[in-house]
Order: C-alpha cells, then sequence, then structure tokens
C-alpha cells in the first residue's frame, strides 16, 4: 500500500472564468497531520470541497488509497472513509452530547434510516460512544444537552462524532476559528491527542496552532501551492512571508 493515503494531481477548479484552484498537486502521508494553510482567498475551502466532492473539479485527478475517486458522489466518499469537520459546529443542539456521539456511531450499525425503531436499541452503542466521549475530554457532558456547551467544547463534540464514523482520513475545516485562546489550547492538543494511528488534513488559519501539531504544510496563495515542507522551513519561506504579510524579512509568526 503507498504511503500517501490521499493525492491530488493537476487539481483544477475554475467559477466561470475565475481559477479557484489551479494545478494543484497534493500528498498526503498517511498517520500524519498536513495541514493546509495560505492567506484569505487563497482556495484552501474550495480544495477541501474538491475532495469531499462538495465541488465537481475542473480539471485534474483525486486519489484516495491509490483509487481514483473524482468522479465518486459525496456519499461514497464517506464510505471510503474520508470523513469532514466544517467551519461551522455540525452538531444536533437540542440533543445530549452521547445522542450525537450515537447519531456518528449509527452508520456502522446499518440502523440509520431506521426511524421506526425504538431509541433503546440504540443503548448498545452507549458504551463506545462514552469511550469516544473520553478521548476528547467530554466524558463529564455526557448528558448535557448541546446547546449548553461552550463553542470550544461543541468543536470537541464535532470531532467527536466524526471520529463515531471511523474515518481513515479526517479533514478539519479551520478547527480553532473564533476560540478564545485557552479553548484554542485545548482543541490543539485533543486534535495531536486523536491523531494517533490516524491522517488528518486540515485548513487552518492560526500558524500557533500549525507550528505545534504539523507534520507537513502546503501553502496555498490565489489558488496554487506557494510552498511545502515542516514548519520551521516554510516559515522562513520569503515568498510565503510575502503572502502572509507583505514582507519579505524575518519569520512567519502567529499569522492568522
Amino acid at each position: 500500500m503507498s504511503d500517501h493515503i490521499l493525492e491530488t494531481r493537476n487539481l483544477v477548479k475554475e467559477f466561470r472564468g475565475f481559477v479557484a484552484v489551479n494545478d494543484v498537486n497534493l500528498k498526503v502521508r498517511r498517520g500524519t497531520i498536513h495541514a493546509l494553510i495560505g492567506p484569505n482567498g487563497a482556495g484552501k475551502t474550495t480544495c477541501f470541497n474538491l475532495l469531499t466532492k462538495f465541488l465537481t473539479p475542473t480539471a485534474g485527478s483525486i486519489f484516495f488509497n491509490g483509487v481514483e475517486i473524482t468522479k465518486e458522489a459525496p456519499a461514497d466518499i464517506a464510505r471510503r472513509g474520508i470523513i469532514r469537520s466544517f467551519q461551522i459546529s455540525a452538531v444536533f443542539p437540542q440533543l445530549t452530547v452521547l445522542e450525537n456521539v450515537r447519531i456518528g456511531l449509527q452508520r456502522g450499525t446499518g440502523m440509520s434510516f431506521h426511524f421506526w425503531r425504538s431509541d433503546k436499541v440504540l443503548n448498545q452503542l452507549n458504551r463506545r460512544a462514552l469511550e469516544l466521549l473520553e478521548e476528547v475530554d467530554l466524558e463529564d457532558f455526557a448528558d448535557e444537552i448541546t446547546i449548553n456547551l461552550p463553542y470550544g467544547r461543541k468543536r470537541a463534540l464535532e470531532i467527536a462524532t466524526t471520529l463515531a464514523m471511523e474515518p481513515e482520513l479526517m479533514l478539519l475545516d479551520e478547527p480553532t476559528q473564533g476560540m478564545g485562546h485557552e479553548d484554542v489550547d485545548r482543541v490543539t492538543q485533543l486534535i495531536k491527542k486523536v491523531s494517533e494511528g490516524r491522517t488528518i488534513l486540515m485548513v487552518e488559519h492560526n500558524m500557533n496552532v500549525v507550528s505545534r501539531i504539523a507534520d507537513t504544510i502546503t501553502v496555498l496563495s490565489r489558488g496554487a501551492v506557494l510552498a511545502e515542507g515542516p514548519y520551521q522551513e516554510v516559515s522562513r519561506n520569503p515568498a510565503v512571508m510575502e503572502a502572509y504579510m507583505g514582507t519579505s524579512s524575518g519569520e512567519l509568526q502567529g499569522a492568522h
């Protein structure tokens, strides 16, 4: 099996003549945290939308585990084990924390659409749901109604529901967006913790987060790959500093 779990070849997305993603060649190594960064409008989220087939590429190919998935539907992509979280917290606010995770676990049981059955049949999923909540430090919140959770805890819950679907590749879209410093630290540590034995591709603005946990960083600018490598290398790249800060000297630090 290839060392690369995900690969794009010459990926292009145009919107009425505007090139949002321009000839992007991306290789994500199995078992690593790979960050996709860049200034606003760089094409990061468009790239994510192409990988999960919320958008169809204008040109180019996408491969997962060596199999081309360019023409597959979003549901087929998810069944392969590519599971995505979104910028906006995607949880059910009126359900408990435990119930949210159970919904994620239902997919593997074949009971996702058995709406006529008593919810008591889902109690068999409680033990695994509690294990996942423990993994993201939410075990003490299991019976809390989700709407009452602080924002950072909601993002942790979203990661737990993503884990419930047993992803081979987790795509995290701006996981620390809109958080205070304490929540950013907690979620950063959480991502590092849940990455064990998994592969994570994340879009992230916060360079402090990226510098702490990313093994490889791909920098996009105007839809094209500007640089790639470990943080220490990328952060000193003059072209990257120019794109982020309009400067060609010093080291890139804490840019959002």
